[in-house]
């Protein structure tokens, strides 16, 4: 602030931290989040659920099934994997079953968060009656469709065409490189080698030594990864309810917002504490 500007306004500023609030982005939604017209008229609503240990948030949004824009034998065959998807990770929802003989059919668009770290701390401000009304965020994350369904379906497919294809397989994560390799791999790399010409070849396998330690880093690395994978999926998955935003439930937690405290806040920090902290951060 220079010495020339002219202080237009001043307003009080009201702190807060009573609601634990989150910031959900949509990077990749061009409007609103909300229901289908069509799906709304059948009694089809958003729902919600969260894992609360490994702080993921999933959110489902009907689809749109009208014929003119969906295509009935793809939805069948991607519900088809998205069930078969929810049985292997232990996943499927409660009640999520439909009729007896019925065929699945993917009825719902996921959104699965991925949490963004914060640097410093980020606050939520809304001027409200002339008053700056200031809330902490306690975490921001980020929502994209999933589409594991599809991984299934891709697995399904390369195991109809047979396990003699020389494209790569993608089941599961990467080999760890300290634990020795599979029995079956072994005996399938033979066959392959025995469908050509027979030749006599010497190799030899010598494992360099890790002088810095690289190989034994992305081993711990590649654990720890596996272990935090295999916490999400062994969570339960909790049911939230989802409101809009034109819902009673909004206002009402838009109220609990402001702060109406008339408790005068000290700062205990001085100029050079601060300055050393925003350095390091």
């Amino acid at each position: 602030m220079n010495e020339q500007d002219e202080i237009i306004n001043r307003i009080p500023i009201r702190l807060s931290n009573r609601l634990s609030l989150q910031i959900h982005q949509f990077p990749l939604l061009s409007r609103p989040l909300q229901a289908p017209p069509s799906a709304e008229a059948s009694g089809k609503r958003i729902t919600a659920r969260i894992k609360s240990q490994s702080r993921v948030l999933e959110i489902h949004v009907p689809a749109d099934t009208r014929t003119e824009v969906y295509n009935s034998e793809r939805g069948h065959e991607f519900g088809k994997g998205q069930l078969d998807d929810d049985r292997e990770k232990n996943q499927e929802r409660k009640g999520g079953k439909g009729r007896e003989g019925e065929e699945p059919r993917l009825a719902e668009i996921r959104l699965r968060s991925e949490e963004i770290p914060h640097r410093g701390t980020q606050m939520l401000g809304i001027v409200h009656e002339n008053e700056l009304h200031l809330h902490p965020i306690n975490a921001t994350h980020q929502f994209r469709p999933t589409l594991t369904y599809l991984d299934i379906l891709s697995r399904k497919s390369r195991r109809r065409a047979g396990d003699d294809s020389d494209s790569d397989s993608d089941d599961g994560p990467p080999p760890d490189p300290d634990e020795p390799v599979p029995v079956t791999a072994a005996k399938k790399k033979e066959k392959k080698a025995t469908a050509g010409d027979a030749k006599e070849v010497q190799v030899s396998a010598r494992r360099t030594d890790d002088k810095g330690g690289n190989l034994s880093q992305l081993s711990n690395a590649r654990k720890e990864m596996l272990a935090i994978i295999r916490a999400e999926q062994d969570e339960s998955w909790q049911d939230l309810q989802f409101c809009g935003m034109t819902t009673e439930e909004a206002g009402h937690s838009l109220d609990q917002f402001f702060s109406y405290k008339s408790e005068e806040l000290h700062c205990s920090t001085d100029v050079t504490t601060f300055l050393t902290a925003a350095q390091k951060a």
